[in-house]
């Protein structure tokens, strides 16, 4: 099944077609964007003007080519900022209606918050937060606690009006961005459950996303996606910097900036970086997933997950065919092997290492869908690269390591763009875990799920593992004998295998 969904922006118009995967959730198939900017055509006693409805119509004619070429029937069409705050705004349902296939629903400055907030509650892991959309014309930002929505506000300022009334130019001179920051300050500190929270900012938005671009290209960033991805303020200060070198020619040309935000980037940046000192924040993260998504959250889906990390292991597992069954025996094969050798203090672990490994056991060679010669090459690219809802960039890269593990000189490889986000021992923790698994899955070769249980001792410096089967193990002998090596080198001891058949 295919879904649509037009957003009627204060800056772009945007439809975007959804598909749902194999787990059942959306995947976004199209994403058809206009810059229309009809904020510009809201005149100063809330009038939307006739140009601004030829534009508008335009471009719902442009987007009604493309849903009747899918042969969309149920096409959700909402407005925001700049249609909510025209006085003939009920003109405008009506003209839409009349000649187009859509009915437009203008959303309450409450419902536009919300379905921002849902969306970030669904795709991340944070339980207490605030978030906040810079828009074109208004700005919401909300407060949740325990993933339940608490407080909310929506600023009647976005990128494009604050740009409209504070800079005379393509970009802003330092007198404007003086004026404008004080206005913007002046707002925020209005809030009095905004000011110092020491929370996470979550944003969500287009001008969000073209910071985290921006700031993306100044680190040559290893992998690819944006949901989820940290900031600090220095960060922002640093994109801010960076963009107020250049020139308005020159910012058009800049490969992670869109060409139409050029004029409308260093507002929004002065937003963040101002509400990120009012909250005193502790890290400013982007949600990929915003307003459009939260409404189909709320049509589709629970009104929040009871875990977001589960729902995008159960999603991993949908769309690459992993057995299950196998997961689950494997599992409790490694648990084992780790408690055992964190008791034997075979190795310095942790709880958190074991929320890794289980994590790890859940996706260990995924890659093997794509090619199963290259199966290690490939989970570890799809782990890497991949939106996982609910983990950080560093935990997927952690994750990608740990599920991809082959030998040390892959590791190595997989590792060199990542060198500088992990100390030494971190990185030497990381190629355990992955052996260790490895060895499990060894013990599950034949995909019989023979082995009842292990049990480990120590004999001098010798590790030695009693592996007790239910029926023939040759097979499973044979593999983990090869590759307990890879342990072996680590922990620097000799491992002794004996496996037995028991009733």
């Amino acid at each position: 099944m295919k879904y649509g969904i037009i957003d009627i922006g204060s800056n772009t118009m945007r439809l975007v077609i959804y598909e749902q995967s194999k787990s059942g959730r959306l995947r976004e198939r199209e994403n058809v964007k206009i810059a229309a900017r009809l904020r510009n055509y809201l005149t100063e006693d809330g009038l939307f003007t006739e140009e601004g409805m030829h534009i508008l119509l335009e471009g719902l004619l442009t987007f009604q080519d493309v849903t009747r070429f899918h042969r969309l029937h149920d096409v959700k069409c909402v407005a925001t900022a700049t249609i909510r705050q025209a006085r003939n705004r009920d003109d405008i349902v009506r003209i839409v209606a009349e000649r187009t296939d859509f009915h437009m629903r203008i959303l309450s400055e409450y419902e536009e918050a919300y379905y921002g907030f849902l969306a970030v509650v669904q795709s991340t892991s944070f339980h207490e937060g605030i978030t906040v959309d810079v828009g074109g014309g208004s700005t919401e930002v909300t407060y949740f606690y325990n993933r339940e929505l608490v407080d909310y506000y929506s600023f009647p300022f976005g990128a494009l009006s604050l740009k409209r009334d504070f800079v005379a130019g393509n970009v802003p001179t330092d007198e404007e961005l003086q004026t404008l920051r004080a206005y913007i300050e002046q707002q925020f500190q209005s809030l009095p459950w905004l000011k110092q929270r020491r929370l996470p900012i979550i944003a969500i938005g287009g001008s969000a996303r073209n910071v985290v671009q921006v700031h993306q290209m100044l680190q040559n960033y290893p992998i690819a996606g944006i949901h989820q991805y940290e900031m600090k303020r220095e960060h922002i200060v640093q994109v801010k910097k960076y963009l107020r070198s250049l020139t308005f020619e020159q910012l058009q040309k800049v490969e992670a900036l869109s060409k139409d935000r050029a004029d409308l980037i260093i507002p929004a940046v002065e937003v963040f970086q101002t509400l990120y000192e009012t909250v005193d924040a502790t890290t400013f993260i982007l949600s990929r997933k915003g307003l459009r998504d939260g409404i189909f959250y709320e049509q589709f889906g629970p009104t929040v997950f009871p875990s977001v990390l589960e729902e995008s292991f159960f999603e991993l597992a949908r769309d690459y065919e992993v057995n299950t069954n196998d997961v689950q025996h494997v599992l409790q094969l490694v648990i084992q092997l780790f408690e055992q050798m964190r008791t034997l203090a075979l190795f310095p672990l942790t709880g958190e290492d074991l929320v890794l490994l289980k994590r790890a056991a859940h996706v260990f060679y995924l890659g093997q869908y794509v090619d199963e010669e290259a199966s290690s090459q490939h989970t570890f690219y799809i782990l890497a690269n991949r939106t996982i809802d609910g983990l950080s960039h560093r935990d997927r890269v952690q994750l990608a390591l740990v599920a991809s593990f082959k030998n040390k000189t892959l590791f190595k490889q997989y590792i060199q763009p990542f060198a500088t986000w992990f100390t030494r021992a971190e990185q030497k923790k990381l190629r355990f875990l992955g052996a260790l698994l490895k060895f499990a899955y060894s013990l599950n070769d034949t995909k019989r799920n023979i082995v009842n249980r292990v049990q480990l001792a120590l004999q001098g410096e010798t590790v030695v593992i009693h592996i007790f089967c239910n029926q023939s193990f040759k097979a499973e002998e044979y593999q983990a004998e090869k590759h307990k090596k890879h342990v072996e080198k680590i922990m620097k001891r000799p491992i002794q295998l004996h496996f037995y058949l028991e009733g």
